[in-house]
Formats: C-alpha cells, structure tokens, sequence
C-alpha cells in the first residue's frame, strides 16, 4: 500500500491534503511538476541501477575470489556510473551550490591518501555534499560510510553500497565492534586512496533530539551544544584506534546551511529548487591524536565543541570559515553519464516496445502501468529514506537511558 503521504507534500499539509477536496486538487497540481521530473529520472536511474548491480554481482561472483584488488579496481568504476547521477542532479539538475573552505595544502592532499571523515549531521543531503567533494578529488568510487543496516537493503542505491563494501551497523555495540574490527581489517590492503564517513552525532540533527542533548549535557555538567548533537565516540575510538597505522589523515567536516533557505532536501532537488551547502575540511595527523580510548573519545568532543563554535558564529554574524573558499567547479562529467544513460534506456524502451507489442494489449498496458508505479514507489522510497523526520529516533524509555544511549561513551 503506498503511504498516503504524497511525494510532493510536507508532512503539515497532508491533514489538510486528506480533508478538504478543494486542496486536494490544488496540491495535486503543485505536485505535477515534481512528479513529471521523478518519473523520468527514476526511469533511468532504477534501469541503469540494475544493470550496474548486475555487473557487481558478475565481477563479485567472478573476479573478487581471483582477486580482490582487481575487483576493487573494477567496482570502483562501475558504481560510479550510478552515483554520478546522484551527482548530475546535485550540480546540473538542482544546481546545489556548494562552497568549500579548506587550506591549499589539505586540499592538494584530497583524494591523494587515505582519510577519515567525520562531520556533524545538519541536512537531508550531508551524505551527497560529501559524494560531490571526493567526485572532485577523485575518490568517488572509493567513498565508504559507516551506516545503519537498514540503507544495505534500499533497492539500487543500498546495494551498490555493499558491494563497495561499505559498513553497516545494527546499533547494537556487541556485534556493531565486531563488524568494524573487521571492516577496517579489509580497508589495509585498499588498493587506491579511500575516505571512510562517520557521522559521529549517530542521527541526523533536529530540534527535539537537540533538547534531548542539552538536557543530557545539563545533568552532566557539559558543554551544553546549540547547533549539534553530543557525539557518540564509542565508533570513532574504534575507527582510530583501528586504522591509525596504515590511515594519515583525519578530515574534520563541518556543513551549514544559511538560515535564510530551506534546508536542502532530495525531493527539493528532484524539484530543481537550487540552494546553497557550505562546508569546512580541517585536515589533522593521525598521530596528532592521543593513544588512550579515553582520550581520542574526548578529542571528539573537543572537536564538536569547536564545531558548535563555529556553527554558533556563523547563524549570529554570518561569518563561516577562515579557511580559503575552494573553487570546485562544476565538471561536465556526471552530465555525459546521464546523457549516455539516458540514450542507453531510451534506445533499449524504443525497441522493446514494438518488438514486444507492449501498448497493443490491456494486459501490456496494465504491466506498463505497474511498472510506474513502481519506479514512484522506490523514488519516494528513497526520498523518505533520507529525510531527517525519519531518521533514527531517540526512544524515551526510560529518560535516563535514552540520554545515555545518545552519547554513548
């Protein structure tokens, strides 16, 4: 059953979607346009998704038992020819701006050396602003992320991430550190410079689960944060602690979006509504940070206290960053991806169809139909998977758990 939550409506407007037919028809038409871009795009994007998932499946099955370097090589490739079209609605599609502050030097380094990433968790799109950066450093293909379970099974865009051998995580921390012992255990032998995200806040920011963490901060006697969440640190020491040896670099990552704009969303990107993501990358040694599990867990949370800061100068004087504002451009080459793959679909659907006799029966007709409808379904699948009112939420039972279970240390 598809939600009665439309694609194109906010969650406030759904009452009022559901009650009155007058503005159901009218928000009906404001959704037309969404829906025309979502179509098409979905179109191709689950067609070439499945065919890129094929070929991972192939070398997976073929290559990675002869070699694994080699298979690396090859999934590095072919899971871009997906993720650039995530990229092409970012920069030519929506026409996100997004503005990167970091020092000359660091960035030189990126996409050159191995790096973990950390940053705090602000928008709907934080993971894609960090996809379109390692685009232009050149280590798309080799972005991992540590995630929750629960992204591994969204169709398309999920599996090209197990087969990239990304982390996911059950939440629960006995067999969570055994899944990243191992993990990291892979990562010594990657054959070319890899990024690996953690978003160490655990959840996506909001207002109630920033509540939660000023109260919990309160009873504690913390710094009691304003624009982030407390970070959990029980991940991050076991990140450092783990790949310290053969990972130089830590990339210390704070996003903010100008308080003047709605926050960017993918179902505000699939509507073309342009909006602008600023970014901050501070560079620090591996070896910069102490040896104990207590210490690197309170070097975290020294950098969230700085991130906070920074956050708190920005929303009150408007001033981000004293680092250099990077000029990333805009390369043309998630377009030619788009445009190939749409001539691909377009050519393979143009001769099917007559070849099939699809539209010359009800029954052709109908499978053409359901096959629409079920390209919105795994679009607002998407969509939703990605919003912040979805994401993680802090159960509050009993109140003391839930507060310390949001910053586990």
């Amino acid at each position: 059953m598809i939600p009665k939550r439309s694609l194109c409506l906010p969650s406030n407007l759904c009452l009022l979607f559901l009650s009155k037919p007058k503005a159901r028809i009218a928000l009906a038409a404001m959704a037309i346009p969404a829906v025309l871009a979502i179509v098409p795009i979905g179109v191709v994007f689950i067609l070439s998704g499945l065919i890129v998932n094929l070929m991972q499946v192939v070398s997976f099955i073929i290559l990675r038992p002869i070699s694994k370097k080699l298979y690396r090589k090859i999934n590095k490739v072919v899971a871009e020819f997906l993720w650039l079209e995530l990229i092409w609605l970012i920069d030519w599609w929506a026409g996100i701006k997004v503005e990167l502050y970091v020092d000359s030097d660091t960035f030189q380094l990126m996409g050159k050396e191995h790096a973990l990433v950390i940053c705090n968790h602000r928008s709907d799109i934080d993971w894609l602003v960090g996809w379109l950066v390692a685009q232009r450093s050149g280590c798309l293909g080799s972005a991992l992320a540590i995630m929750k379970k629960e992204v591994m099974f969204l169709p398309v865009i999920g599996w090209s991430m197990w087969f990239s051998e990304y982390f996911f995580l059950e939440r629960r921390w006995t067999k969570d550190e055994i899944t990243l012992k191992s993990g990291f255990q892979q990562l010594e032998d990657f054959p070319m410079p890899f990024w690996l995200a953690l978003f160490v806040e655990g959840t996506r920011f909001t207002q109630a689960k920033l509540m939660v963490a000023q109260e919990f901060a309160a009873s504690r006697g913390l710094p009691i944060p304003r624009n982030v969440l407390l970070p959990r640190t029980k991940g991050f020491v076991s990140s450092v602690s783990q790949m310290r040896s053969f990972v130089p670099a830590i990339y210390d990552c704070t996003v903010a979006v100008p308080k003047n704009q709605p926050p960017p969303t993918l179902l505000r990107i699939f509507r073309g509504q342009s909006s602008v993501v600023k970014l901050q990358i501070r560079r620090h040694s591996m070896q910069e940070l102490p040896e104990t599990a207590d210490g690197i867990g309170q070097w975290c949370k020294d950098v969230f206290v700085t991130k906070d800061a920074l956050l708190e100068k920005y929303f009150a004087k408007g001033t981000f960053s004293d680092q250099q504002l990077q000029n990333i451009g805009r390369p043309v080459k998630s377009l030619i991806v788009v445009l190939l793959w749409s001539c691909l679909i377009g050519y393979g659907i143009f001769k099917f169809v007559p070849w099939s006799s699809l539209l010359s029966s009800w029954k052709g007709i109908a499978f053409s139909a359901t096959f629409l409808v079920l390209v919105v379904i795994v679009m607002q699948i998407l969509i939703h998977s990605s919003e912040s009112e979805r994401s993680t939420p802090l159960n509050i039972t009993p109140q003391d758990q839930t507060k310390e279970r949001l910053v586990q240390k």
